[in-house]
């Protein structure tokens, strides 16, 4: 697919054995990049019960644990939280369908966010904290159109 800021569906990927989703990190003490691997479906499971419970206490904003996301730990000198994902500086080749997963979404910039949301037809002014909601609820409108994912 090469349409910007968007992703397949988790049925569409499911059906062609797409079941991990990789993309790299850069550990931030010790400087070594590496490739991890998300579950398709448990990540996004775990991110879709998130949303269907907490959503109507958002107020279209996005919780502190995605403005502020928990980084994976280091496989390299073991650092807790230090991981960063690698995000692409051309923002057409961003993989955030990783960043979704790893819910790091929060790792991007409010203009790579506003990107994202540009290319999606949301609205796209605003703070951070509310571009990345709609980033949220948008991709995983996009992996499951009839969740719980609307505004």
């Amino acid at each position: 697919m090469d349409r910007r800021a968007m992703v397949h569906s988790l049925d569409y990927l499911l059906s062609r054995k797409i079941e991990t989703i990789t993309g790299c990190v850069q550990c931030k003490r010790c400087e070594k990049q590496y490739e991890i691997g998300f579950d398709l479906e448990a990540k996004f499971a775990e991110i879709g019960a998130f949303i269907a419970k907490n959503k109507s206490f958002m107020h279209d904003r996005a919780p502190s644990v995605w403005m502020n996301p928990a980084l994976p730990k280091c496989q390299f000198c073991e650092q807790e939280n230090s991981s960063k994902p690698v995000i692409a500086n051309k923002k057409r080749k961003i993989n955030w369908l990783f960043l979704l997963l790893g819910q790091m979404l929060g790792c991007c910039t409010l203009d790579q966010l506003k990107y994202f949301c540009k290319h999606t037809k949301n609205h796209r002014t605003g703070a951070k904290d509310r571009v990345l909601f709609l980033a949220y609820l948008g991709l995983c409108k996009q992996l499951d159109p009839n969740g719980p994912f609307d505004r």
